[in-house]
């Protein structure tokens, strides 16, 4: 596998400007001065997708009640992410990345494995950006499930 760009905590978060599912522009820059946790997911609307944007959404008084705001990507247009979010009642923006520009700049596109072959996809992951902008945590392969309670605890909020 080649060794693809990954982020750290510590460097600047890449900031993007993405549709959200109304067709909006939503931009990291936008966030300035509050926390934001981005997570970057492979489909709307597929098993472990939906868990984890529900398990985002169950928690979601606790992120903001902690400052946090909660940003999902994915390559998935704008229709389909409002069908998504209506469907689940998710109340966080879902921002769509269909060109993967910023799915690869954060590196959370490239080769993963998918059961036992190496494939291109989304990498699921998850970054915690401070109100500066500066990465705190950056975290790959992250599993669907079980994966918000583990960030609350880290986060020092559950």
């Amino acid at each position: 596998m080649t060794e693809q760009k990954r982020l750290s905590p510590g460097d600047p978060a890449p900031d993007f400007t993405l549709p959200d599912s109304t067709g909006n522009e939503v931009s990291l820059s936008d966030f300035r001065g509050r926390s934001v946790v981005v997570y970057f997911y492979p489909a709307a609307g597929t098993p472990g997708c939906t868990k984890q944007a529900c398990d985002f959404r169950d928690n979601l008084g606790e992120l903001a009640g902690a400052d946090y705001e909660v940003l999902g990507i994915s390559p998935d247009k704008p229709e389909k992410l409002a069908k998504f979010a209506e469907a689940e009642g998710l109340s966080f923006p879902l921002l769509s990345d269909p060109d993967k520009k910023v799915l690869t700049e954060w590196g959370a596109y490239g080769e993963k494995k998918n059961y036992g072959r190496v494939v291109q996809g989304v990498i699921r992951s998850t970054f915690v950006v401070d109100p500066e902008g500066t990465i705190v945590k950056a975290l790959y392969n992250v599993r669907a499930t079980g994966h918000v309670a583990k960030l609350l605890k880290d986060l020092s909020i559950a």
